[in-house]
């Protein structure tokens, strides 16, 4: 009788613990640790930014013709003498930021403080400081800022590459400007890449609440680290609809430190235009399954060209990185080291070959565009002007030396402000002679943002000086 009592409690303690065991293992995490030690290293972010007023008045209206002496005069009189001298007025936007340093750098999203004019940091204890803008890329969509504190508290980096798809996650940030506000979930998918600046950033996709004003702040894992960086939400309705994208904090924290040595990021570039393979294709490339990038175009005197890159080519390794989707492989060669050489693994007309490849620097976005031969887009330079070489024919025509390049189309910006036309000759630009398009490229480059240039052109065969204002 004994033994059998003992039985039984010996099988009702293993049950008891069978029980507590299963209930802690589908218990909710607390997060309750996990906010009060994070927030006081996330910040809300606001800018200011001067916006021209417009003083046209909307399509299809205009000055009524009133009677003199009409008692109406004065007051239209007066409404448009306000918008006369109402030069410009601040636009602010909010977003997140988090502290990665005690002497007061922060992170956040590139487009929270694009274009701005001041950026105001809020901190957990309300003090509120203007922020020093270090670096922007716009391609990863990250900023470094930098404020003058010290003692700061800051948020723990972990690693973004161990991350596994049902892992909890917790976001802080301001959404709609309610500063440290919380919202938890799982993760969803790694690697998502049919989205907006995807090209070099393989996103994190939670199902984390992520609404206006999330951008740039934190996203944690259990352990208290920062995992990513909330960046796009997918929404029909503009708020939120349970997809919510991060950047991957090693993409993030690579950027950063590129931006604090050098000022702006560097990319591995390879020079082909390249497509998805779907089913129809692999089968018309003689391969057993659709994977790769199929190139489309080599781009002329481009790393891809040099190395004997083909169109039809279908690339399926670019080093030890295997290429399964398109999508993969702008992400691969960004982040290859410029100058390094790399072994690109291809199928060319049904059969298997490896090349060998120089990787060179990515061109900025106006290179770029020249190079892989856009149209008229991709042709106008950031004043706003399209240009090109004069030809002996065209400088007999117009009675010039060996000086100067044409204009050849003007767009809404800089050049159309200062008073710029299509066919007009530019001469000098901030005092540089411009004999050519790689000249003026080059002066480009080197102009002073924000700042009023001179530019000397040519109009009906008579020179003229205007000023130039260099877009920020």
């Amino acid at each position: 009788m004994l033994d059998l009592n003992l039985k039984r409690a010996f099988i009702a303690i293993l049950l008891s613990v069978f029980f507590i065991s299963m209930a802690q293992a589908y218990t909710l995490p607390d997060f309750t640790e996990l906010a009060a030690d994070n927030s006081p290293a996330v910040v809300n972010i606001s800018t200011k930014q001067k916006v021209k007023a417009n003083k046209k008045l909307p399509h299809g209206l205009q000055i009524p013709d009133l009677p003199e002496g009409s008692p109406w005069n004065d007051l239209f009189k007066r409404f448009f003498e306000d918008r006369d001298n109402n030069e410009n007025f601040n636009s602010q936007s909010l977003g997140s930021g988090f502290i990665i340093d005690t002497d007061g750098y922060i992170v956040t999203n590139h487009h929270v403080v694009k274009n701005a004019d001041e950026i105001l940091v809020r901190l957990s204890d309300r003090r509120e400081l203007v922020a020093k803008l270090i670096g922007s890329d716009e391609r990863s969509d990250i900023a470094l800022l930098k404020i003058e504190a010290d003692s700061l508290p800051v948020v723990k980096i972990g690693n973004s590459d161990k991350l596994k798809v049902g892992e909890w996650a917790m976001a802080i940030g301001s959404p709609f400007g309610f500063d440290h506000s919380i919202s938890v979930g799982v993760v969803s998918a790694i690697g998502r890449s049919n989205l907006p600046n995807s090209s070099y950033v393989p996103f994190i996709q939670t199902d984390v609440a992520i609404n206006p004003g999330n951008s740039g702040g934190p996203l944690f894992n259990l352990k208290g680290e920062v995992i990513g960086i909330n960046s796009q939400i997918y929404t029909r309705t503009g708020g939120f609809m349970g997809l919510s994208f991060s950047i991957p904090i090693n993409v993030a924290m690579n950027v950063v430190k590129q931006i604090k040595k050098d000022g702006h990021v560097t990319r591995g570039w390879l020079g082909v235009l390249i497509q998805e393979v779907n089913r129809e294709l692999a089968e018309s490339f003689g391969m057993k399954q659709p994977r790769g990038a199929a190139i489309l175009k080599v781009i002329d005197d481009s790393p891809a060209e040099k190395a004997g890159f083909k169109i039809g080519d279908v690339i399926i390794k670019f080093g030890a990185k295997e290429i399964y989707r398109s999508s993969d492989l702008p992400l691969a060669v960004g982040t290859t080291e410029v100058g390094k050489k790399v072994k690109v693994k291809i199928i060319r007309e049904g059969r298997t070959r490896t090349l060998r490849v120089k990787v060179e620097e990515l061109p900025n976005q106006e290179e770029l565009a020249e190079v892989r031969g856009s149209t008229k887009k991709t042709q106008v330079n950031k004043l706003g002007m399209s240009v090109m070489d004069i030809s002996n024919e065209q400088r007999e025509q117009f009675g010039m030396d060996k000086r100067g390049i044409l204009v050849k189309s003007v767009s809404v910006g800089a050049a159309r402000e200062a008073g710029i036309r299509k066919g007009d000759i530019l001469l000098k630009l901030n005092y540089k002679d411009i004999n050519s398009v790689k000249e003026f490229k080059k002066v480009l480059k080197s102009l002073p943002k924000g700042k009023s240039v001179p530019i000397l052109i040519q109009r009906k065969k008579s020179p003229i000086f205007l000023a130039i204002k260099i877009p920020k």
